[in-house]
């Protein structure tokens, strides 16, 4: 019932910029951390941002400076600003959420089904 889209990908030349947003919809109730992951072929899935539900943030070493994770509590809403780009910050970018849907029910993982980044010229 509850799901994440995440929108913003595509195709960018080498030093531009994408903005990745991933929007939370269902039954929920709140929503802690939230987060954006990547993974490219051949390799094991990463962090590269994440943000807690009062804006403190953790960026990956290799994003750090260029990319900067926010979020709109309001609109259930996680946003990745990613400027500089390079040919090897092309993945599949995943946006995870740690959701609470009301009731008895615990704390769960919710994972979009990723959009795909590619910089290239």
């Amino acid at each position: 019932q509850v799901q994440l889209v995440e929108s913003g990908g595509g195709l960018v030349q080498p030093g531009g910029s994408l903005r990745l947003s991933c929007a939370a919809s269902g039954s929920l109730s709140s929503i802690n951390a939230m987060g954006w992951y990547r993974q490219a072929p051949g390799k094991q899935r990463e962090s590269v941002a994440t943000i807690s539900r009062g804006g403190s943030t953790n960026y990956a070493d290799s994003v750090k400076s260029r990319f900067s994770i926010s979020r709109d509590n309001a609109k259930n809403t996680v946003y990745l600003q990613m400027n500089s780009l390079r040919p090897e910050d092309t993945a599949v970018y995943y946006c995870n959420a740690k959701i609470y849907s009301g009731g008895w029910s615990p704390v769960k993982d919710y994972w979009g089904q990723g959009t795909q980044v590619t910089v290239s010229s």
